[in-house]
Protein backbone atom coordinates (compact mmCIF):
# COMPACT_ATOMS: atom_id res chain seq x y z
CA UNK A 1 0.00 0.00 0.00
CA UNK A 2 1.32 3.31 -0.70
CA UNK A 3 3.30 4.81 1.72
CA UNK A 4 4.16 8.33 0.16
CA UNK A 5 1.93 11.31 0.14
CA UNK A 6 -0.44 11.63 -2.72
CA UNK A 7 -0.33 14.27 -5.36
CA UNK A 8 -3.36 16.52 -3.04
CA UNK A 9 -3.36 18.09 -0.55
CA UNK A 10 -1.54 16.96 2.12
CA UNK A 11 -3.23 15.56 5.30
CA UNK A 12 -3.61 16.49 9.08
CA UNK A 13 -1.68 14.39 11.04
CA UNK A 14 -4.12 15.40 13.72
CA UNK A 15 -8.39 14.77 14.15
CA UNK A 16 -8.90 18.08 12.16
CA UNK A 17 -9.96 18.42 8.85
CA UNK A 18 -7.81 19.78 5.81
CA UNK A 19 -8.81 22.92 5.05
CA UNK A 20 -10.72 23.32 1.92
CA UNK A 21 -11.96 19.50 1.78
CA UNK A 22 -15.14 19.23 0.12
CA UNK A 23 -17.71 18.13 2.41
CA UNK A 24 -17.73 14.24 1.15
CA UNK A 25 -14.20 14.16 1.77
CA UNK A 26 -15.09 16.11 5.36
CA UNK A 27 -17.37 13.13 5.91
CA UNK A 28 -15.27 10.26 4.45
CA UNK A 29 -12.42 11.49 7.01
CA UNK A 30 -14.81 11.87 10.31
CA UNK A 31 -16.36 8.12 9.57
CA UNK A 32 -12.49 6.80 9.15
CA UNK A 33 -11.54 8.53 12.67
CA UNK A 34 -14.67 6.95 13.79
CA UNK A 35 -14.28 3.52 12.60
CA UNK A 36 -10.67 3.89 13.42
CA UNK A 37 -11.40 4.87 17.34
CA UNK A 38 -13.87 2.16 17.98
CA UNK A 39 -11.67 -0.90 16.86
CA UNK A 40 -8.76 0.64 18.29
CA UNK A 41 -11.04 1.10 21.75
CA UNK A 42 -11.40 -2.99 21.44
CA UNK A 43 -8.36 -4.39 19.89
CA UNK A 44 -5.54 -2.22 20.12
CA UNK A 45 -3.62 -0.38 16.99
CA UNK A 46 -3.21 -4.21 15.57
CA UNK A 47 -6.30 -3.64 13.75
CA UNK A 48 -5.65 -3.65 9.79
CA UNK A 49 -6.29 -0.48 7.99
CA UNK A 50 -8.33 -2.38 5.28
CA UNK A 51 -10.19 -3.91 8.29
CA UNK A 52 -10.79 -0.06 9.05
CA UNK A 53 -11.95 1.00 5.92
CA UNK A 54 -14.48 -1.81 5.53
CA UNK A 55 -15.76 -0.63 9.08
CA UNK A 56 -16.42 2.66 7.77
CA UNK A 57 -17.83 1.82 4.84
CA UNK A 58 -14.86 3.27 2.30
CA UNK A 59 -12.55 1.86 0.43
CA UNK A 60 -8.58 1.86 0.85
CA UNK A 61 -8.01 4.33 -1.90
CA UNK A 62 -10.50 6.44 -0.04
CA UNK A 63 -8.72 5.72 3.53
CA UNK A 64 -5.08 6.05 1.97
CA UNK A 65 -5.77 9.29 0.12
CA UNK A 66 -6.41 10.94 4.13
CA UNK A 67 -3.75 8.65 5.91
CA UNK A 68 -0.99 7.31 3.43
CA UNK A 69 0.33 5.78 6.61
CA UNK A 70 -0.66 3.59 9.17
CA UNK A 71 1.40 5.94 11.72
CA UNK A 72 -0.69 8.90 10.60
CA UNK A 73 -4.39 7.29 10.53
CA UNK A 74 -3.18 6.41 14.43
CA UNK A 75 -2.11 9.89 15.26
CA UNK A 76 -5.32 11.34 14.09
CA UNK A 77 -7.30 9.11 15.49
CA UNK A 78 -5.62 10.03 19.14
CA UNK A 79 -4.54 13.03 18.68
CA UNK A 80 -7.78 14.68 21.35
CA UNK A 81 -7.04 12.25 23.62
CA UNK A 82 -3.12 13.53 23.77
CA UNK A 83 -4.53 16.93 23.70
CA UNK A 84 -6.38 15.95 26.65
CA UNK A 85 -3.39 14.58 28.63
CA UNK A 86 -1.20 18.31 27.95
CA UNK A 87 -3.92 20.33 29.06
CA UNK A 88 -4.26 17.78 32.72
CA UNK A 89 -1.09 18.83 32.77
CA UNK A 90 -1.11 22.38 31.69
CA UNK A 91 -4.00 22.59 34.52
CA UNK A 92 -2.10 20.45 37.17
CA UNK A 93 0.86 23.07 36.76
CA UNK A 94 -1.40 25.75 37.78
CA UNK A 95 -2.79 23.52 40.62
CA UNK A 96 -1.15 25.49 44.29
CA UNK A 97 -1.14 21.91 45.48
CA UNK A 98 1.50 20.13 43.37
CA UNK A 99 0.82 16.66 44.62
CA UNK A 100 -2.79 17.10 44.26
CA UNK A 101 -2.47 18.13 40.52
CA UNK A 102 0.61 14.99 39.82
CA UNK A 103 -2.25 12.88 41.49
CA UNK A 104 -5.19 14.88 39.02
CA UNK A 105 -3.08 14.08 35.69
CA UNK A 106 -1.83 10.16 36.72
CA UNK A 107 -5.26 9.78 37.77
CA UNK A 108 -6.77 10.96 33.88
CA UNK A 109 -4.01 9.37 31.70
CA UNK A 110 -4.63 5.55 33.78
CA UNK A 111 -8.41 5.76 33.34
CA UNK A 112 -8.14 6.44 29.61
CA UNK A 113 -5.57 3.82 29.32
CA UNK A 114 -8.32 1.50 31.49
CA UNK A 115 -11.00 2.50 29.34
CA UNK A 116 -9.29 2.29 25.49
CA UNK A 117 -7.21 -0.70 24.94
CA UNK A 118 -5.72 1.21 21.88
CA UNK A 119 -4.87 4.69 23.77
CA UNK A 120 -1.38 3.19 25.30
CA UNK A 121 -0.02 2.18 21.80
CA UNK A 122 -1.01 5.24 20.52
CA UNK A 123 0.45 7.52 23.63
CA UNK A 124 3.11 5.32 23.81
CA UNK A 125 4.44 5.08 19.85
CA UNK A 126 6.35 7.14 17.29
CA UNK A 127 5.03 9.07 14.16
CA UNK A 128 7.75 10.45 12.12
CA UNK A 129 4.61 11.60 9.71
CA UNK A 130 2.87 13.57 12.74
CA UNK A 131 5.09 15.81 13.67
CA UNK A 132 2.33 17.60 15.87
CA UNK A 133 2.43 14.68 17.93
CA UNK A 134 5.89 15.45 18.43
CA UNK A 135 5.79 18.63 19.95
CA UNK A 136 2.46 17.71 22.07
CA UNK A 137 4.27 14.61 23.68
CA UNK A 138 7.36 16.97 24.20
CA UNK A 139 5.58 19.28 26.13
CA UNK A 140 3.82 17.49 27.92
CA UNK A 141 7.71 15.49 29.29
CA UNK A 142 8.36 18.76 29.82
CA UNK A 143 5.40 19.40 32.08
CA UNK A 144 5.44 16.26 33.94
CA UNK A 145 9.24 17.48 34.57
CA UNK A 146 8.46 20.77 35.95
CA UNK A 147 5.47 19.27 38.26
CA UNK A 148 7.48 16.85 39.80
CA UNK A 149 10.60 19.28 40.57
CA UNK A 150 7.34 21.38 42.52
CA UNK A 151 5.97 18.21 44.25
CA UNK A 152 9.72 17.76 45.67
CA UNK A 153 10.68 21.28 46.27
CA UNK A 154 7.70 20.73 48.59
CA UNK A 155 8.42 17.95 50.16
CA UNK A 156 5.68 16.40 49.48
CA UNK A 157 7.44 13.93 46.59
CA UNK A 158 9.98 11.50 47.51
CA UNK A 159 13.71 12.68 46.51
CA UNK A 160 14.68 10.00 44.60
CA UNK A 161 11.96 9.86 42.78
CA UNK A 162 12.12 10.27 38.40
CA UNK A 163 10.28 11.38 35.87
CA UNK A 164 10.62 7.94 34.30
CA UNK A 165 8.78 6.64 36.76
CA UNK A 166 5.72 7.84 35.06
CA UNK A 167 5.88 5.73 31.99
CA UNK A 168 7.00 2.63 34.13
CA UNK A 169 3.71 3.51 35.44
CA UNK A 170 1.72 3.78 32.18
CA UNK A 171 3.62 0.36 31.63
CA UNK A 172 2.50 -1.32 34.23
CA UNK A 173 -1.32 -0.06 33.89
CA UNK A 174 -1.14 -0.96 30.23
CA UNK A 175 -0.28 -4.48 31.35
CA UNK A 176 -3.46 -4.51 33.65
CA UNK A 177 -5.86 -3.86 30.15
CA UNK A 178 -8.17 -6.46 29.94
CA UNK A 179 -10.99 -7.53 27.86
CA UNK A 180 -13.93 -6.30 30.57
CA UNK A 181 -13.70 -2.84 30.92
CA UNK A 182 -15.13 -3.10 34.77
CA UNK A 183 -12.07 -5.89 35.42
CA UNK A 184 -9.68 -3.01 33.57
CA UNK A 185 -11.21 -0.08 35.93
CA UNK A 186 -10.74 -1.64 39.17
CA UNK A 187 -7.45 -3.39 38.39
CA UNK A 188 -6.01 0.49 37.25
CA UNK A 189 -7.34 2.10 40.15
CA UNK A 190 -5.77 -0.38 42.28
CA UNK A 191 -2.69 -0.53 40.93
CA UNK A 192 -2.32 3.54 40.48
CA UNK A 193 -2.81 3.45 44.49
CA UNK A 194 -0.06 1.29 45.24
CA UNK A 195 2.06 3.66 43.13
CA UNK A 196 0.79 6.75 44.92
CA UNK A 197 1.54 5.55 48.27
CA UNK A 198 5.24 4.52 47.14
CA UNK A 199 5.67 8.10 45.68
CA UNK A 200 5.32 9.76 49.16
CA UNK A 201 8.36 10.63 51.59
CA UNK A 202 9.45 7.73 53.41
CA UNK A 203 12.25 7.15 56.05
CA UNK A 204 15.01 7.45 53.68
CA UNK A 205 15.27 3.70 52.07
CA UNK A 206 16.66 4.32 48.38
CA UNK A 207 15.40 3.23 45.81
CA UNK A 208 17.65 1.11 42.70
CA UNK A 209 18.66 3.50 39.74
CA UNK A 210 15.93 4.86 38.04
CA UNK A 211 15.36 2.91 34.21
CA UNK A 212 16.12 4.50 30.79
CA UNK A 213 13.04 5.55 30.09
CA UNK A 214 11.22 8.16 27.90
CA UNK A 215 7.45 8.44 26.21
CA UNK A 216 9.18 8.48 22.94
CA UNK A 217 11.55 5.75 22.94
CA UNK A 218 9.41 3.18 24.30
CA UNK A 219 8.12 1.96 20.65
CA UNK A 220 9.36 2.01 17.23
CA UNK A 221 7.29 3.78 14.33
CA UNK A 222 4.50 1.11 13.44
CA UNK A 223 5.48 0.38 9.83
CA UNK A 224 2.16 -2.17 8.74
CA UNK A 225 0.08 -0.77 6.20
CA UNK A 226 -2.07 -3.57 5.24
Amino acid sequence: MPGQLSRNSPPSASGSPVPGQRADARHNRARLLQAAREAYALKGTDVSSSAIARRAGVGAATLYRHFPTRGSLIAAAFSEQLGQCVAALDEALQDDDPWRGLRNVLTKVCMMQAQDRGFSAAFLSQFPDAPDVHRERARAEACLAQLVQRAKDTGQLRNDFDASDVTLLLLANNGVARESPAASMAASRRLLAYFLQSCLPTDGTPLPQPAPLRLDDLYKPPHRTG
